[in-house]
């Protein structure tokens, strides 16, 4: 059995320089990564690698769902973000069509099990942003994380 090669993207401007200052910081990158097109009526699934400085080395696209759900497997996070040297922290990220904010108790026991997860690898979760047309949800800012 091989492993598949993971493709990660470095960043929006092609540079690993991005560094994450705030949850705001991280919606407007994240905003630029989705899929336009598809943003309003396909959910989308994103993972940021983040170095210890705090700068994003990249990010990944785990996983495109529809209207109301995406599927994210916590052991393909974990495998991009073991698979991308310097990765120490994480930020996840999803997008609701339905414009509603807040999580749903499926994107709290995701985060838990995924902060867990990290616990054991020593990857750090340092937030988990919910982005609408209208704005976004941090569960760093909401104290979920």
């Amino acid at each position: 059995m091989t492993i598949p090669k993971i493709t990660l993207k470095v960043s929006v401007s092609g540079q690993a320089t991005e560094k994450i200052e705030s949850a705001k910081d991280v919606q407007k990158f994240i905003k630029k990564i989705f899929d336009a097109d598809t943003f309003n009526w396909q959910e989308e699934f994103i993972l940021l690698c983040i170095n210890q400085p705090g700068k994003i080395i990249g990010y990944y696209k785990i996983s495109k769902g529809g209207l109301a759900a995406t599927v994210a497997d916590p052991r393909m996070i974990f495998t991009v973000a073991l698979n991308t040297p310097g990765t120490t922290k994480i930020i996840l990220s999803h997008n609701h069509p339905s414009g509603e904010l807040k999580p749903s108790p499926e994107d709290i026991k995701l985060t838990h099990k995924i902060i867990a997860g990290g616990q054991i690898l020593e990857i750090k979760v340092l937030d988990h942003i919910i982005v609408g047309q209208s704005g976004y949800y941090s569960f760093a800012e909401h104290d979920l994380i």
